[in-house]
């Protein structure tokens, strides 16, 4: 082999093992990439409290003070910080809900949207729960306690997730999930599911996430209200 055969020879050894070091190294990014992707800490669940009647607006407002007043005094004071039983409660209370929807009332003659609470006396709180925000939680202004089961040591229990999503979907902050449902008003139904299965009728309107239907029952027309998957068109 001449000295310009082993050059060109070294050269493509070298062409060869640049290219997998290029390729080892995007694989390796694109596993670190993955790797790191956010996840939801799953300790993160909704909690109920009771509050004094009319006291839900002050219990939130009493809270997000508290959060934020903890996040300042361990930017001021740095002893504080090293305190395991001092924290910052925006990494452990991340929402709190009052739970509203808007109703339209009519006053003098006149349309208004008012907020109505969907459970007076109860507000949301979206936290992650340990003795030290347990703690903090109820012994908030105007909080009676947490909902759930009663005793000494026993931790409140989380709202079932399909409950936070229907209260969350009720106040608007959630999109309800898109139903691929080809029907408009006017058409002729049939109800699969719920109590009025089995009855026929046809749409009289179509909102977000419900349909109201009118249904012959007992010689009359009744409007009723009914879930996008529970018709079916005719």
């Amino acid at each position: 082999m001449s000295e310009n055969d082993n050059v060109n020879f070294e050269n493509e050894n070298l062409e060869e093992s640049k290219e997998q070091l290029e390729q080892s190294s995007e694989n390796s990014s694109e596993e670190n990439i993955s790797s790191v992707q956010p996840k939801k800490d799953p300790r993160i669940k909704w909690y109920v409290i009771h509050t004094y009647s009319g006291y839900e607006k002050k219990v939130k407002s009493n809270l997000e003070k508290k959060i934020k007043k903890s996040k300042e005094s361990i930017g001021k004071n740095s002893e504080d910080s090293k305190d395991v039983n001092v924290r910052n409660l925006e990494d452990y209370i991340f929402r709190v809900l009052v739970p509203t929807e808007d109703e339209i009332e009519f006053k003098d003659g006149k349309k208004k949207t008012v907020q109505k609470k969907i459970y007076p006396g109860y507000v949301l709180v979206e936290m992650i729960m340990d003795d030290y925000t347990w703690f903090v939680v109820r012994n908030t202004s105007g909080v009676t306690g947490f909902v759930g089961p009663v005793g000494s040591g026993v931790r409140p229990v989380p709202l079932p997730d399909d409950e936070v999503d229907k209260i969350l979907r009720q106040m608007g902050l959630v999109e309800p999930a898109k139903v691929n449902l080809d029907i408009s008003s006017g058409q002729l139904v049939k109800i699969t599911k719920g109590p009025f299965e089995g009855f026929r009728g046809v749409v009289v309107n179509i909102e977000r996430d419900k349909i109201k239907v009118l249904l012959t029952m007992f010689g009359r027309e009744t409007p009723v209200e009914v879930e996008f998957n529970q018709v079916e068109k005719i």
